[in-house]
C-alpha cells in the first residue's frame, strides 16, 4: 500500500494545480521548500519532506523558493487539523492576535491554558502560534514588497513588525537577503496601480464562481455603504486613524482578486485584506466540497452547474446582524432599502476627498445605534428594540461578535437578544464568523428546494437531512438556494 508521503510526492510530480496550497515540500539538499507546481525539477524521493502549511515548514530551518513564491500560495486548509480549538485560534492569528499580544492572552480568549494551546499546535499545525504569526507576517511584507513601491518603513509597521530593524533581520533569515535585494531581484506588479492607491493581489483555488458572489452582493449592497459597479465591488471602511473606500476586482491572468485600497491607509493592509478574503470566502478549496456534494443526489447537477460557489462573507459582523434583523420577513430588496435608510441618518459620511462614486458613507457604529432614533424606519418596534439591544451588548463588550469567536457562544448571545431568532443567529455564522458547517435549516429557500413527493420538509426534517453534507453545510445552503433560483 502506499504510504501518505509516496502520495504527496505523486502529486508533487504531477504539479497538478488542484494540489496548490494543500502541502509544502522541503528539499533537505538545499534547504528550499516550494508549492507542488514549483517549476523546478522534482527532487529525489529521498530528499524531500512535506508540510501541511509555510509555518511549519520554516519552523524546521527550510526557506521559501523564489521561483513558486510558496507565501503566495493560496490558505492551507490543512491547518485547521482536528481540532476546532486551533481552528479558532489559526483564525484569530490570522486577524493579527498575536502581534500585539501572547500566546497566554489568546489562551484565553480561547478557554484553556497557554501550555495546552502549544501542545495542540504543536500535534495538528507542526508549528508554535508564534511561528505561524511571525509567518503570516513574513509573507505579509514580501506581497507589500512585490505589489507595491510603500516605503520600508511602512511596509514593516502594515506587517505586524515592532520594528524596522526586526523587520530588516526576519527578512534576511528567511529568504537571505534583504527587503531591498528582495524587492529589486522581484519586479514590481503594483508600478501600474492608480495614483494614490494600493494595489495588492489576494489568491484563491479554482474554480471560482465570482459572477454569482458578485450579483449576491449586488443585490445586497447597502446604498451609500458599498455598490457593484462595473464587475468590481466597492464599499467604506474605518479605522481610528484613517478611512475611505476599498475597491475588489477579478485579476484578468491569474486566479486572485486585486483589492485597491487607498495609500492612506497602508499601515492597516494586513487587516483590510484579511477581511476582504474574508469577504470572498478565498480560503474555501472548492475541489473537496464539490467531491463531497456533487455526489449527493439532491444537490449533484446544481453542484456541477455551478462550480466553485463561495459563501459570501461580511465586512462587519455587527454590520450584517443589523441586516439580518432588519430583513425579518421582508424581501432582499426591502431589507436592502432599509439597511440603506438606517446608513443615510445615522451613518458618518466620508471626507469628500475618500468618497468613491456612490460610496459616501460609514455604516452606524453599534455605539451609535444603541441609542438611535429607529422609530421612522417603518418596522416593528421589537425590530427596532432588537438593534438598539445588539448595539448596546456588542458595545459594551457582552456579546462576542468577531470573527473567529466561538459558534455556539456567540450563537446562545444572540439567542438571548429579545428579537432574534434561530434563523437569524445561523445566518450571522454562516457569513459573519466563518462558519462552514452552519445550515440554515428553518430558511424558506433551502426547505422549499428540498420539496419532493411529500411536500415541503420541516425545519427539523431539514437539518435531519443535511447531516450528510456535513462538514460543508453552508455551501449546500447556496446549492440549494441556487437550485431554488437557478437564475
Amino acid at each position: 500500500m502506499s504510504t501518505p508521503t509516496d502520495r504527496f510526492y505523486d502529486a508533487l510530480k504531477s504539479r497538478d494545480r488542484r494540489f496548490d496550497g494543500r502541502f509544502f515540500a522541503g528539499v533537505t539538499s538545499t534547504g528550499i521548500y516550494c508549492r507542488p507546481i514549483c517549476p523546478a525539477r522534482t527532487p529525489k524521493r529521498d530528499n524531500v519532506r512535506f508540510f501541511s502549511n509555510a509555518a511549519a515548514a520554516e519552523a524546521a530551518g527550510f526557506r521559501p523558493c523564489r521561483r513558486c513564491r510558496p507565501e503566495t500560495a493560496p490558505g492551507t486548509p490543512a491547518w485547521h487539523g482536528t481540532s476546532a480549538t486551533v481552528a479558532r485560534a489559526l483564525r484569530l492569528i490570522s486577524e493579527g492576535e498575536l502581534d500585539g499580544g501572547s500566546v497566554d492572552d489568546l489562551a484565553d480568549r480561547l478557554g484553556v491554558g497557554g501550555r495546552h494551546l502549544r501542545r495542540l499546535f504543536d500535534r495538528h499545525v507542526g508549528a508554535s502560534p508564534l511561528a505561524v504569526a511571525q509567518t503570516r507576517r513574513i509573507h505579509f511584507a514580501r506581497k507589500l514588497l512585490d505589489d507595491t513601491e510603500l516605503p520600508m518603513r511602512d511596509i514593516a509597521f502594515a506587517a505586524g513588525f515592532q520594528s524596522v530593524k526586526r523587520f530588516n533581520t526576519v527578512m534576511r533569515e528567511t529568504f537571505g537577503r534583504s527587503p531591498t535585494e528582495i524587492r529589486k531581484v522581484a519586479r514590481t506588479e503594483g508600478q501600474d496601480s492608480p495614483e494614490g492607491r494600493i494595489e495588492l493581489r489576494l489568491p484563491y483555488r479554482e474554480p471560482f464562481d465570482w459572477p454569482a458572489l458578485l450579483d449576491y452582493f449586488a443585490a445586497r449592497a447597502t446604498p451609500g455603504v458599498e455598490e457593484v459597479v462595473d464587475g468590481e465591488y466597492r464599499r467604506s471602511f474605518a479605522y481610528d486613524d484613517c478611512r475611505g473606500v476599498i475597491r475588489v476586482r477579478r485579476c484578468e491572468d491569474r486566479p486572485c482578486l486585486v483589492l485597491s485600497a487607498p495609500a492612506s491607509a497602508r499601515r492597516r493592509l494586513m487587516d483590510l485584506a484579511e477581511r476582504t478574503r474574508r469577504l470572498f470566502d478565498l480560503g474555501a478549496d472548492p475541489v473537496p466540497i464539490a467531491d463531497r456534494l456533487g455526489a449527493d443526489p439532491v444537490l449533484g447537477d446544481v453542484v456541477r452547474r455551478h462550480a466553485g460557489l463561495r459563501v459570501p462573507g461580511a465586512w462587519d459582523p455587527f454590520e450584517l446582524c443589523v441586516r439580518a434583523i432588519l430583513g425579518q420577513q421582508v424581501s432582499v430588496k426591502g431589507a436592502t432599502t432599509l439597511t440603506g435608510r438606517v446608513a443615510a441618518r445615522h451613518g458618518a459620511p466620508l471626507p469628500p476627498a475618500e468618497q468613491d462614486g456612490g460610496v459616501t458613507l460609514l455604516f452606524p457604529t453599534p455605539e451609535t445605534l444603541a441609542t438611535a432614533p429607529l422609530s421612522d424606519l417603518g418596522i416593528p418596534q421589537q425590530r427596532i428594540d432588537a438593534i438598539r439591544e445588539l448595539g448596546r451588548r456588542v458595545s459594551a463588550r457582552e456579546l462576542p461578535l468577531s470573527w473567529g469567536e466561538c459558534h455556539d457562544r456567540t450563537h446562545l448571545a444572540l439567542m438571548d437578544v429579545p428579537g432574534i431568532g434561530e434563523w437569524t443567529a445561523q445566518y450571522v455564522a454562516m457569513r459573519a464568523l466563518g462558519q462552514p458547517d452552519t445550515f440554515l435549516a428553518g430558511d424558506l429557500g433551502v426547505r422549499r428546494a428540498l420539496e419532493n413527493g411529500d411536500g415541503m420538509p420541516s425545519a427539523a426534517e431539514a437539518l435531519a437531512l443535511s447531516e450528510r453534507w456535513r462538514p460543508w453545510r453552508a455551501y449546500a445552503v447556496l446549492y440549494l438556494w441556487k437550485k431554488e433560483t437557478p437564475a
